[in-house]
């Protein structure tokens, strides 16, 4: 079994996060340049870190409801899996992610320049980490 890397898609960056060898902790890596040569560099990190599974944001709304970003993200990732066929990837509620990483930067003290990219770093950990932790408790 490989590890395990999500995205969190946003417009300028989009960050990311990967699993530990065993799936159970999500640890940030970075952020990838959303209007860069984004899928080369995903391309590198599945084939150097044995990624098995991407997991990706899908923007849901608070009412649950998905509008244009969620059907973006959805297209994105259809194309994803054409691009990457023996990748399993899934769509996984980022409700709150971007919110609650603001709030942990905030608390830090960090200043604006240094946040810039950790926000979405976080999100991509916090969306990881919630996954992981729905994947193992199913397990048991």
């Amino acid at each position: 079994m490989g590890h395990v890397l999500a995205l969190d898609v946003g417009s300028v960056r989009i960050g990311v996060a990967i699993s530990d060898p065993f799936g159970t902790f999500a640890q940030g890596v970075g952020f990838l340049d959303a209007k860069g040569d984004w899928l080369d560099q995903l391309d590198r990190m599945i084939k150097e870190r044995n990624v098995s599974t991407v997991v990706v944001g899908l923007p849901v709304r608070t009412s649950g409801k998905q509008d244009k970003e969620a059907n973006e993200v959805t297209n994105m990732v259809e194309k994803l899996k054409k691009k990457f066929p023996n990748i399993s990837f899934v769509l996984w509620d980022e409700r709150y992610t971007t919110v609650i990483a603001q709030r942990l930067l905030l608390e830090s003290n960090m200043s604006g320049k240094k946040k810039r990219g950790k926000v979405d770093m976080i999100a991509a950990t916090l969306l990881l980490q919630s996954y992981l932790d729905y994947r193992n408790q199913s397990k048991t």
